[in-house]
């Protein structure tokens, strides 16, 4: 059973952390505290070796440089480069974030690597202990440093496999999203929608459904083209990313086959394999001299899924099937909302 943090965003959004307490915290200095007592006898054999004995203002000037410079510049740089995380963090599994979820800077940083020199660890923190009795009075674990500079520090959930999780299609938005234009979508904004649909789960309601809206949002303003009415921001982003991911799929289908067909001395005429074409369209023959093949009814189709299937793209649709701009049938187990709109934006 992990702590969760209890911090609420601007919006009155409870942020789903998973905050670390004294014990893996203690864990990543001790691992930290290692790291710079190894910098420092580097330094200090370095000096030996170039700075003449009988100098010894100059000598103690150097070892108090270098003894700051590490105390306090090894966490500030490692933290401001890596976005929270020391080596011993690293080791842990804990980032450094702010207190409204989102990753610290340089200001953040430099404010924690002094605090912890002067107060919570070094110079008037009795090796850490100001730093221990804080924390434990602390709710989330902070100490002086995270109180003074913002911060909040958090567990990462390590992932249960390499990959990401294989985003589907939903049900009766294949025709929508065959239709869209994926080449403005950034990689950025798209990698942050897979990763907020792998952790859909994980999240809570009101989190979930405050950060769908506003990566759809941000999806629909770069795509040109709103959330269509009744579909709720998940659906959304898994239609544009499994539309995405089919694109670049059949692209590199047709890529092998050029190549295959040029190494046999047979290169095919037609589109370019690197066309933004929709999937359907763009998947050809493997080695069979470059001519499409012609794939067999999708078991989507109207014809194939039977009565309340979305209709195919220019063709009227049947008696008694949904029209083009109704909401799509929900996945199976899904209950049925009611009659009006449930999937409205977060006031």
């Amino acid at each position: 059973m992990h702590e969760e943090s209890e911090l609420v965003t601007g919006e009155a959004v409870v942020l789903d952390l998973r905050v670390a307490k004294l014990a893996s915290r203690a864990l990543a200095m001790v691992l930290d505290v290692l790291v710079q007592f190894a910098l420092l006898l580097g330094a200090f054999f370095v000096l030996t070796l170039t700075v003449p004995g009988e100098d010894a203002s100059l000598a103690l000037t150097l070892i108090l440089v270098f003894v700051v410079l590490i105390l306090v510049g090894y966490p500030v740089l490692f933290e401001t480069l890596s976005r929270g995380r020391s080596l011993g963090k690293m080791a842990v599994g804990l980032r450094v974030v702010r207190v409204d979820g989102g990753p610290i800077r340089f200001r953040h940083a430099l404010t924690r690597g002094l605090a912890g020199f002067v107060i919570d660890f070094w110079a008037l923190g009795v090796f850490g202990a100001v730093a221990v009795i804080v924390s434990l009075c602390s709710s989330d674990g902070r100490r002086v440093g995270d109180f003074l500079a913002g911060t909040l520090v958090v567990r990462e959930r390590a992932p249960e496999s390499a990959g990401y999780p294989v985003i589907g299609m939903p049900p009766g938005l294949e025709g929508w999203a065959a239709q869209l234009d994926l080449t403005r979508l950034p990689d950025d904004l798209a990698l942050a929608s897979r990763q907020f649909l792998g952790r859909f789960g994980q999240l809570a309601p009101e989190a979930s459904h405050a950060l769908g809206w506003k990566l759809a949002q941000q999806v629909g303003n770069a795509l040109g083209t709103p959330v269509p009415n009744g579909v709720p921001p998940w659906a959304f982003l898994a239609a544009v990313l499994a539309e995405r991911r089919n694109r670049d799929h059949a692209r590199a289908v047709r890529a092998y086959s050029a190549q295959v067909a040029a190494a046999r001395g047979r290169l095919p005429a037609g589109p370019s394999p690197w066309s933004d074409q929709p999937a359907s369209a763009q998947l050809g023959s493997m080695a069979t001299g470059g001519q499409p093949f012609v794939a067999g009814p999708s078991p989507w189709s109207a014809a194939a899924a039977g009565p309340g299937s979305a209709p195919a793209p220019g063709s009227a649709p049947a008696p008694g099937t949904a029209a083009e701009g109704d909401a799509p049938t929900p996945p199976s187990g899904t209950p049925v909302p009611p009659a009006e709109n449930p999937f409205t934006p977060p006031s």
